[in-house]
C-alpha cells in the first residue's frame, strides 16, 4: 500500500517532470527523491515513469495509477481545505446562552476572543434566565449556558469556571460611601435592593446575610443585577451584587462600589448537555470565558485599591 508521502512524491514527479524539480517543489533534496521513487517501483513491482528527452513521463501501464494518485491527492488537499476552513469556523453554526449577570459584559467579551479565534463562525447569542437553561440545553438549542447557579440534573454536565467576590453598592453621596469596606450588617441597617430570594440569584445575593443570621427585607425588589444597579444610581438603597455584574468600563456615575469586610464569594459555571458531544468551539469559549472573568476580577480589585486610597486620604 502507498503512503501519503509516496503518493506526494509521484505527483510531484508528474508536475515537475525531473526529479529535481520535485525536490524544489516539496523543499527535499534530490536523492531522497530518487529513493522514495526507487523504493515505490521496487513495492509496485512496475515502472511508474519513463525518461524521454531528460523529462520524466508516465509509462502507459502505470497511467490508471496515475489517475488513482490524482483523485487521492486532490481528495486529501480537499481535507486540508476543509481543516483550515474548520479553524477559521467557516459554515459552522453554534448557539451558547448566559444568565444577565453574565451576560452584561463578559460573555460579550468573551465572544469576542472566540470571533478573533473563528472569524467566520457564525454564532447565536441568547440571555437565559437560569430556570430556563435546563430547556435550552436539554432541547438543544443551544450548546452552553454560562451561569452563576450550579445545576444538578441528571441529563446536564457542569464545568466550573470562576469563583469571585460579592461587593457593596451604594449610592455615591451615602454615608457608606466614605467607608473602604462595608459590612453585611451595615448593609442591612440600610434600605436594601436586592433580587427575589426565591430566584437561584437571589438566594446567592441573600447567602451572606443568612450566615449572619440576618433576616433580609427588600425595599425594591428587581429581576437582575443591572437593574439593581440602575435603581441605586438613583439613591433608592443600597445593594449586593457580584463583581461581574459591575465589570466593563461603562459604570453608573451614581455608585460607589465597596469590598465587604466579611468574606462572600460566587462561582460561575459552564453548563452542557450531557448527552451532546462538545464542539471545538464550545471548548475555547470555556477558555475565553474564564480568561476574561479573570480579567473583569483583576480591574475590579484594581480599581477597589485605587478607591481605597482615596477613601483614606
Amino acid at each position: 500500500m502507498l503512503t501519503l508521502r509516496q503518493i506526494e512524491v509521484i505527483r510531484a514527479i508528474m508536475v515537475a517532470g525531473t526529479v529535481k524539480g520535485a525536490a524544489e517543489l516539496l523543499n527535499v533534496s534530490a536523492p531522497g527523491i530518487s529513493r522514495v521513487m526507487k523504493y515505490t517501483e521496487d513495492q509496485l513491482g512496475i515502472r511508474l515513469f519513463s525518461r524521454i528527452h531528460g523529462r520524466y513521463v508516465p509509462t502507459e501501464e502505470a497511467r490508471d495509477i496515475f489517475e488513482q494518485i490524482t483523485a487521492v491527492f486532490h481528495s486529501v488537499e480537499n481535507l486540508h481545505f476543509a481543516i483550515d476552513a474548520l479553524k477559521m469556523g467557516q459554515k459552522q453554526s453554534v448557539s451558547f446562552g448566559a444568565v444577565p449577570s453574565i451576560a452584561h459584559y463578559v460573555f460579550p467579551s468573551a465572544v469576542a476572543d472566540l470571533k478573533h479565534r473563528f472569524p467566520d463562525l457564525e454564532l447565536h447569542l441568547n440571555i437565559i434566565k437560569i430556570e430556563e437553561a435546563i430547556d435550552y440545553l436539554l432541547l438543544r438549542k443551544g450548546e452552553l449556558v454560562a451561569m452563576s447557579y450550579k445545576l444538578d440534573h441528571p441529563g446536564l454536565s457542569v464545568q466550573p469556571l470562576f469563583t469571585g467576590q460579592l461587593y457593596a453598592i451604594v449610592p455615591s453621596d451615602h454615608p457608606l460611601a466614605t467607608k473602604a469596606a462595608i459590612s453585611i450588617a451595615e448593609l442591612a441597617s440600610e434600605t436594601l435592593i436586592g433580587i427575589e430570594p426565591d430566584d437561584p440569584y437571589g438566594q446567592l445575593l441573600k447567602e451572606p446575610f443568612d450566615r449572619q443570621g440576618i433576616d433580609v427585607s427588600y425595599s425594591v425588589v428587581a429581576r437582575n443585577s443591572q437593574t439593581v444597579s440602575t435603581l441605586v444610581s438613583h439613591g433608592l438603597g443600597v445593594a449586593l451584587v457580584d463583581e461581574l455584574s459591575l465589570a466593563g468600563p461603562q459604570q453608573h456615575p451614581g455608585i460607589v462600589v465597596r469590598p465587604l469586610q466579611e468574606e462572600a464569594t460566587f462561582r460561575t459555571y459552564a453548563v452542557f448537555n450531557a448527552d451532546q458531544p462538545r464542539s471545538v468551539f464550545a471548548d475555547a469559549m470555556v477558555g475565553c470565558l474564564i480568561g476574561q472573568m479573570k480579567k473583569a476580577a483583576a480591574e475590579r480589585k484594581r480599581l477597589s485599591s485605587v478607591s481605597a486610597v482615596q477613601t483614606a486620604q
